[in-house]
């Protein structure tokens, strides 16, 4: 069941709309996090209130330094681990009060958190509330390691990354592993709405998803690739160039599920290959050193696979 607007508007109404969080926040130029969070926050209707939740993280102590905060609407710091728990508390206690009365406003609740607070510190209370189906969205803006603590790799940095613990060097090619499938493992909770996506073209495809999972009622997450300078190392101006070569090799593919069902937003029609996305990192520089070709190849097949994974799944 999803909740209807109050009125129907145009997408750059919704653009024009008053922005959620207000500027003077101290999130590094190019951020990928910042945007995640005006998109998302702007896809709230006109009257509806939020309740914003934030994990631990560089959102959190670089847009909240206490007593002041960023975001115009109610705000809680959770720690690394606690962010789904915490607000999957707040809506049920709201419940309870609207129930006797004692609220009369309608609140939406939305937490956010990097891919460290997300898949690896808090994937266990993230769970818990999902499985719960508390109305909630949990977002995580993914930029693929702990860049608040020093470019740690996490379980959605990609394979070969170089890291500050997966260092490239005589002994290391980088990070060994794959990165976790986060929206896959969330869709197999059974919850209402699962989306992915990241910051492409006029932001259309973020929007809708970011409105769908906020009005769906019970428990949705998101899952936003957010690129981040430091750790990827880019020119900040490069930031939606990125973005795109993700979606254009398949890296980073659009897609939602829907009450179960898997829905490609978006399939290239020529799919590009994905030294395209990775040359443009710093992170990933050591695998055009002549010799680690091999690298590139193993690369480019484990993004084949979950691909074609991808698209049996929508054709079901």
């Amino acid at each position: 069941m999803t909740d209807s607007p109050a009125k129907k508007m145009t997408f750059k109404d919704y653009m024009d709309k008053p922005e959620r969080l207000a500027p003077g926040h101290r999130m590094c130029a190019g951020c990928g996090g910042t945007i995640a969070v005006r998109a998302v926050l702007r896809a709230l209707h006109e009257g509806d209130q939020a309740v914003i939740g934030n994990a631990t993280g560089c959102l959190e102590v670089s847009s909240f330094m206490y007593p002041f905060t960023a975001y115009t609407d109610s705000y809680i710091h959770n720690a690394f681990e606690n962010a789904g728990a915490t607000m999957g508390g707040v809506e049920t206690a709201y419940n309870i009060l609207k129930r006797k009365g004692k609220i009369k406003d309608n609140y939406k609740f939305i937490t956010f958190g990097g891919d460290g607070g997300t898949y690896d510190i808090g994937f266990q209370s993230l769970s818990g509330a999902m499985e719960r189906n508390h109305d909630m969205v949990y977002v995580c803006y993914d930029n693929g390691a702990y860049m608040n603590t020093g470019i740690q790799r996490s379980s959605a940095t990609p394979m070969y990354a170089d890291t500050t613990t997966t260092p490239v060097g005589k002994e290391s090619d980088g990070k060994m592993q794959n990165r976790k499938d986060l929206a896959a493992i969330l869709a197999a909770h059974d919850i209402p709405y699962v989306g992915q996506s990241t910051f492409i073209s006029n932001f259309n495809d973020l929007h809708k998803k970011a409105e769908k999972a906020i009005y769906t009622k019970g428990a949705a997450f998101l899952n936003v690739m957010a690129p981040c300078p430091r750790g990827w190392r880019y020119e900040a101006s490069e930031i939606m160039e990125i973005c795109k070569l993700g979606v254009e090799t398949c890296y980073w593919p659009l897609f939602e599920v829907d009450h179960g069902q898997w829905i490609l937003n978006y399939e290239p029609k020529k799919k590009l290959p994905i030294e395209d996305f990775l040359i443009k990192q710093g992170r990933f520089k050591h695998l055009f050193k002549p010799g680690n070709e091999h690298l590139i190849e193993e690369f480019q097949a484990e993004v084949d696979r979950r691909w074609e994974d991808l698209l049996f799944r929508c054709s079901r």
